[in-house]
């Protein structure tokens, strides 16, 4: 008999199953609520289906079959791996399997979202995490190609195609080392960031673009000192007098602590943005990505101002 002419129904192996457990007919059908009739029935047209017979008669008594026997050993693995495959079903619907990917830029993948996947992570231990971090450029295009689920950026996406929600203040401040000219100032103007050098993220970083608007609406364009591809080497860079630069406050925590680093007190500055939590406004995200989403906007602090 060849391997597709073979169709075994589930529900003839239910009842197959549950006379195999009573060994009897009788039983089998009170216990499946049918008629005897049918589960004789169910059990002939299962053993014309397989070309044996599965119970024998001694008696009064039925017993299994060699084959009945082999045909009830792979029944258990048949409908045990129904039910793990159910489990497996409610677990994504929960959230509590399969795959989360999360891209970011090079400052929220460093200083804001490894916090909020260990909080996911306490939460949901099956689920298979990566984060991409990269700048917000590349993040746009995994996004627009369908490579990562979410992202968290910090600028506002342009593109029609995207829905972001903000979820988290992002204060952008103005960087010295501590023995700058203008550390211990107030108020300084920004016609004073004039005559600095400044130093910037690379092209296609949100801070970078945030940065450069800002001062272009104010009239300012501070000299370009050096370009640096991560937070890290500005903040570096910055400590060792090489010039000014804009950075995210969470970027700089622990140098403030160690007074590395100092906010000057700038006009216009903090300047007040968001990090936003990103997806494709068409697609349909699955339980790990949506309980991730929502875990970002349950944490958040957004619209809340900084004290």
């Amino acid at each position: 008999m060849r391997e597709d002419e073979v169709f075994i129904n589930l529900h003839q192996l239910r009842v197959f199953r549950t006379v195999a457990r009573h060994m009897s007919f009788s039983r089998a059908a009170e216990d499946m609520i049918l008629s005897q009739p049918a589960v004789s029935m169910h059990i002939k047209h299962l053993e014309e289906t397989l070309g044996m017979p599965l119970f024998e008669k001694v008696g009064r008594q039925i017993y299994l079959t060699d084959a009945g026997t082999q045909l009830l050993e792979h029944s258990q693995r048949v409908f045990t791996a129904l039910q793990e495959t159910r489990e497996a079903i409610a677990a994504l619907q929960d959230g509590d399997a399969g795959r989360l990917r999360v891209a970011a830029d090079t400052t929220a993948g460093a200083y804001v979202v490894p916090e909020y996947l260990g909080i996911f992570r306490q939460k949901f231990p099956r689920v298979e995490i990566s984060l991409d971090v990269t700048n917000r450029r590349t993040v746009i295009e995994r996004l627009l190609s369908r490579d990562t689920d979410l992202a968290v950026i910090g600028q506002f996406p342009r593109e029609e195609e995207l829905e972001a929600t903000p979820f988290l203040i992002n204060e952008l401040v103005v960087i010295a080392w501590h023995g700058h000219k203008l550390a211990n100032r107030q108020q300084i103007p920004l016609s004073a960031l004039a005559q600095e050098s400044f130093l910037m993220r690379e092209e296609g970083s949100g801070t970078r673009a945030t940065t450069e608007q800002f001062f272009a609406e104010s009239g300012i364009r501070p000299r370009m000192g050096m370009e640096l591809a991560s937070n890290s080497a500005i903040k570096q860079a910055v400590a060792h007098g090489l010039g000014l630069a804009v950075v995210p406050r969470r970027a700089i925590e622990l140098e403030l602590r160690t007074n590395q680093l100092v906010i000057l007190d700038v006009q216009g500055f903090p300047r007040v943005r968001y990090w936003h939590v990103v997806q494709l406004r068409d697609r349909f995200l699955a339980p790990p990505a949506t309980h991730f989403k929502n875990l970002l906007l349950t944490y958040s602090n957004y619209p809340l101002r900084p004290s």
